[in-house]
Parts: C-alpha cells; sequence; structure tokens
C-alpha cells in the first residue's frame, strides 16, 4: 500500500501493490468470539523477503517451544526465515551453540548476536540489503535495540524485562515498514507473549517441520499425523535419533493445540 500524508498528518491511500504473501497468527479472543469458539486472523505483514524470528539466551529465557510455534506460522507462509539468539553475553557459550546447531542442522541460518559486545551484528546486518525484512518475537528480546543500532535515526522506543514477571514489556505496538536506504525496508513488530499459528490442519502441521519432509513418504498412512499412527516413519525417526525429541515434542504440542480448536 502507498500512501502521502496530507500537512495536517492524515494519509490518503493512492495506490494499493498486489499482496505475493503474507504472514499472519491467531488473534487474541476477543469476548463475543469466545462464545462462539472462533479464533479469527490476525494479518502480521505483507510482500515480505525475509522474516528474523527474534529470541534471547535470558532475559526473557530462550524457549524452543515458543520459537517453533514462530517456525510453524512462517513455514505454513512459505517466507524465508532466519532464527536470532540474541543477549549471547548473557549465557554459557555452549549451551547456546547446541541450540544454534539444532536449527542449522534442520536448514535454517542462525545469527547468534549481542549487542553489548557487538557479536555477529555485522553478519546479521549484511543479511538485510535490498530485501523487505520483518523482525519478530516475543517482547523483551531485543528486536528494536538490533535495529536501532543498525539504523540509529529510526529512535524505536526501547523496553525492559518485568522484574515480576521476567517477560518483555510491550514497546512497540503496531506493525510499521520503514524504509532505510539501499532498497531495504525493515519491518519491527509489537513483541508478542504467545503465538498461536492460524489455519493449521493436524494433517498439514509435519509439513511445517522442515526436518520431517524426508521421511513423510515412508509413513503406512498418507492421512498420518505421527502421533499414534501404526507405522509412523517420523515417530520411527525419532526413536533414531534423526529428529531431534525436543522438536518432536514441541510437534505434539502443537498438534494438541490444533485439534483442540477443531473441536469448538
Amino acid at each position: 500500500m502507498l500512501y502521502d500524508l496530507n500537512e495536517d498528518g492524515t494519509g490518503v491511500i493512492y495506490e494499493i501493490l498486489p499482496r505475493k504473501n503474507y504472514l499472519s497468527r491467531k488473534a487474541i479472543k476477543t469476548r463475543g468470539a469466545s462464545f462462539r469458539g472462533e479464533r479469527l486472523e490476525q494479518i502480521i505483514a505483507s510482500n515480505i523477503d525475509n522474516i528474523f524470528i527474534v529470541t534471547s539466551t535470558l532475559e526473557p529465557d530462550f524457549n524452543n517451544k515458543t520459537l517453533d510455534r514462530f517456525l510453524v506460522a512462517c513455514e505454513s507462509a512459505q517466507i524465508k526465515t532466519n532464527i536470532v539468539i540474541n543477549k549471547t553475553d548473557l549465557a554459557d557459550e555452549s549451551s547456546v551453540k547446541i541450540w544454534a546447531d539444532l536449527y542449522k542442522k534442520i536448514g535454517y541460518n542462525v545469527f547468534l548476536t549481542s549487542a553489548i559486545d557487538s557479536t555477529g551484528l555485522d553478519y546479521l546486518f549484511k543479511s538485510l540489503n535490498g530485501k523487505k525484512n520483518l523482525f519478530w518475537g516475543q517482547s523483551g528480546v531485543g528486536k528494536s535495540t538490533l535495529l536501532n543500532l543498525f539504523y540509529p535515526d529510526l529512535n524505536l522506543k526501547v523496553g525492559e524485562v518485568s522484574n515480576y514477571t521476567l517477560k518483555g514489556t510491550h514497546t512497540t505496538v503496531t506493525s510499521v515498514m520503514i524504509f532505510v536506504g539501499d532498497e531495504t525496508y525493515i519491518i519491527d513488530t509489537p513483541g508478542v507473549r504467545e503465538i498461536d499459528p492460524f489455519g493449521i490442519r493436524k494433517e498439514d502441521l509435519g509439513h511445517y517441520f522442515k526436518e520431517f519432509e524426508k521421511f513423510m513418504k515412508d509413513c503406512r498412512f498418507n492421512t498420518c499425523t505421527h502421533h499414534h499412527e501404526p507405522g509412523c516413519a517420523i515417530i520411527n525417526a525419532v526413536e533414531n535419533d534423526d529428529i531431534s525429541a525436543e522438536r518432536y515434542d514441541s510437534y505434539l504440542r502443537i498438534l494438541d493445540t490444533v485439534e483442540k480448536d477443531m473441536n469448538f
């Protein structure tokens, strides 16, 4: 969407561009919708080249289950997705490496970054050039801090982690796309506490776990949900350590959520 601002600050839309892709999630339940059992779709952004899911080692603590929910939403949108593990200065290097190696093995680009000691910032910055880049993640993981380091003129508001909940506090309140030069755009998004992918059917969920793909064709049943069925190649792959138990547990947790939503 293209628009101009009038002198009084109001906007005038003069062109709506075609949508090549979009990222969404389940909206937070509203009072009326909750009575009807509905979960509406919330569009985060569209026409994206790169998604960077930003996590942190501590403050808030790294949570692979939450990260996997973000990844499913991105995979279902078929948009190139990268993982940023921020605040590496706060954690033991070996523990960070374990998670980084797991997701690299699956096929994701993983950036290890720190705003304190500048670890990994050059590598991440170069990956943004010439693209429309969306930064997405929980509150408090450092999305706005990283963007302010790359583009100081943005002057994005930065929050702190709540001492009570140990979770980030909301600072960015709406998704904003900003042109930063050299055909590069940044989309800063509000931090989220919880994430539920929208429009996922239980029989399709396995397609959004990248490492499942090469095994799924060997399942006995083509409607296999990789949960309890005999002859499931995914379960065999987990038992043989070809798929990590941590990722499979994430899959089962999301599958349970999908099944509950479908029973409304």
